[in-house]
């Protein structure tokens, strides 16, 4: 998330692309032809900065952007043909149009993932060139409108075209800018990065996706209601074909996905290469425009690829002096509110499972598993690998739905809710394998646990702060997550899963991973979330932290519950060496008694 000086630098950016494109307009290029070709330069960059909302923010790769394309153009040739509407009209109706398509498109696509999602995206245009087809419609010629040709945005300067092609650019750079500085911007960068994590955090992802999808389809839509204004001629496959789609990312990915300026980047070098090459040698080499765009991907697959536009932001911070700015973060955390305690334990029932089951094939992972947890206790699950430990922890925050049984939470029915909802209603989780966002900061991380009870960015940002002081990590606040060891890894894991005050916490595996001299400061921190009234729930192996760590132990093996009570009993318990400690450990190991 940008600071307020650096989204205002951004804005000021914008205003000089504007002016520096009205000068080369105005006063440097005479030909029609040339200011043709900077129209498309400008709506080329509109319909790559859609694609880049979705995809290059969320990471959700489409081949199907000339759907919506497709569907602003016809939407506007049709409304001019058949009910004699000005495109000043259509235009804006074409974002009502592109956003429909994007909702209607999204409910069954984001079930997909990956590749499977992009094949899914390319069927839309396809199919929808062939029903164009199918209706009549191969080519449509837009009505010339003389007696009113302002009304009709048919002007005889090609300049009002780049002014309004313009306009549209500006809009795009302003929306993206604010989507960039906005938790909407974070939450999809969070779900590019990890989004079972970033579902964990409390963040609807499914609700995030379909809001890119849709902004995503308005600006292309209306973006292709504009390109057929200009061409004055649609047909299905200049609007639906699949050079259209391949453009759009080409652009992005030349220029730099993820980026604000990305798609700008690969409009303004590569669509006059294109076009340039294309009224040179078009006639004896057909298709050479294609020919530009695979050179081009090829190009910038080998020697930048993420991009021009973060290869030469790399290059640039590689070469400016070396000052360390002042830091941001106090030294002391003095200033930083306290986050909300959990509220005091009553020791009533916090969590109840019932006869949970799940199987994968003939495999019976969890087979009914009956588990009650009073609040504010610190809780131990262990069992060999393969017992159904963090399966257990998958069924009880969403990520897996069970074959039978029951959970309640703090009295309500929580069976069959998604993560991020489980979440909100007061269940914190980390994972085995530490689940961070390793472009955004540490204090980013942590933001985006805050989101769903902070009102506001600043209030989101105060309350990570006062975790990332809980856990003793407030100094690295600024320090990007992919730098972290293992340690402050799992340190801002428990912070972000600790900002929005959950009452229990599911921890998988915390101590995994880290030296002797690191176990200290996490069990630390676990027990003052005890302390604090959170009731907490841990898997781990490391016997000798556990037996001194837990009020309680709950045994699994094979997916049942084998043995439960107190450290001390449970250690000596015949099944529980048998299964899993080993009777050398037993024989040598004499618990405290708590």
């Amino acid at each position: 998330m940008r600071t307020r000086a650096e989204a205002n630098r951004q804005r000021w950016a914008i205003l000089g692309v504007a002016v520096a494109v009205l000068v080369l307009s105005f006063v440097l290029l005479k030909s029609a032809y040339y200011q043709l070709v900077l129209t498309q330069v400008l709506l080329w960059a509109v319909l790559s900065l859609a694609w880049n909302i979705l995809c290059g923010y969320s990471g959700y790769f489409s081949f199907g952007h000339a759907g919506f394309w497709g569907l602003g153009a016809y939407t506007v040739a049709l409304g001019m043909m058949y009910f004699d509407l000005s495109p000043w009209i259509s235009i804006p109706f074409c974002a009502l149009v592109g956003a429909a398509a994007g909702a209607i498109i999204g409910y069954p696509t984001f079930r997909l993932r990956g590749h499977y999602f992009a094949l899914a995206m390319l069927a839309y245009p396809l199919a929808t060139l062939y029903v164009f087809q199918w209706l009549g419609y191969q080519e449509l010629t837009l009505p010339m409108k003389r007696e009113a040709p302002l009304l009709y945005m048919q002007f005889e300067d090609p300049r009002g075209y780049v002014v309004l092609a313009l306009g549209l650019l500006v809009v795009a750079l302003l929306i993206s800018l604010k989507v960039e500085n906005s938790r909407f911007g974070m939450s999809l960068m969070a779900i590019k990065q990890n989004e079972p994590a970033a579902e964990a955090a409390g963040i609807n992802t499914w609700r995030w996706k379909m809001l890119a999808l849709m902004l995503s389809g308005a600006l292309a839509a209306v973006a292709g209601g504009l390109y057929a204004v200009i061409l004055l001629v649609v047909t299905p496959e200049t609007v639906f074909g699949m050079l259209v789609s391949a453009q759009a990312l080409i652009l992005a990915l030349f220029g730099g996905v993820g980026s604000l300026w990305g798609p700008v980047i690969g409009a303004v070098v590569l669509v006059p290469l294109a076009e340039g090459l294309n009224a040179e040698l078009g006639d004896v080499l057909p298709g050479i425009q294609g020919v530009v765009y695979g050179v081009a991907i090829i190009a910038i697959i080998l020697l930048a690829p993420e991009g021009v536009y973060w290869r030469v932001l790399d290059r640039f911070s590689k070469r400016a002096p070396v000052a360390e700015p002042p830091s941001q973060m106090p030294a002391r955390a003095t200033n930083i509110a306290p986050l909300p305690r959990a509220p005091v334990s009553t020791g009533a029932d916090l969590l109840v499972l019932r006869d949970i089951g799940i199987s994968f094939g003939g495999l019976r992972a969890l087979d009914g598993i009956d588990l009650t947890l009073p609040e504010g206790g610190l809780y131990g699950i262990i069992g060999p690998n393969g017992a159904g430990k963090t399966t257990l922890f998958n069924v009880i925050n969403g990520f897996l739905a069970s074959d039978s049984g029951a959970i309640t939470f703090a009295g309500e029915a929580i069976t069959g809710l998604r993560p991020n909802q489980v979440c909100r209603r007061g269940v914190g989780r980390t994972f085995q394998v530490v689940r961070a966002f390793p472009r955004m900061s540490v204090l980013e991380n942590v933001i985006v646990g805050a989101f769903i009870r902070a009102p506001t960015d600043a209030v989101a940002r105060d309350m990570a702060l006062a975790a990332l002081d809980r856990v003793g990590l407030v100094d690295q606040a600024e320090k990007i997550a992919g730098g972290l060891t293992t340690r402050e890894l799992r340190l801002m894991e428990l912070a972000r899963a600790l900002v929005p005050h959950p009452r229990l916490m599911l921890l998988d595996e915390t101590l995994a991973g880290l030296g002797h001299d690191d176990l200290g400061g996490i069990l630390g921190v676990i027990r003052q979330l005890r302390a604090e009234g959170i009731t907490v729930l841990i898997i781990e192996h490391t016997m000798h932290a556990m037996v001194q760590l837990v009020d309680h132990f709950t045994v699994l093996d094979h997916g049942r519950l084998i043995a439960t009570g107190r450290p001390q009993d449970v250690v000596r318990d015949s099944r529980v060496i048998e299964a899993y400690l080993g009777k050398k450990w037993s024989d040598r190991v004499a618990v405290p008694a708590k």
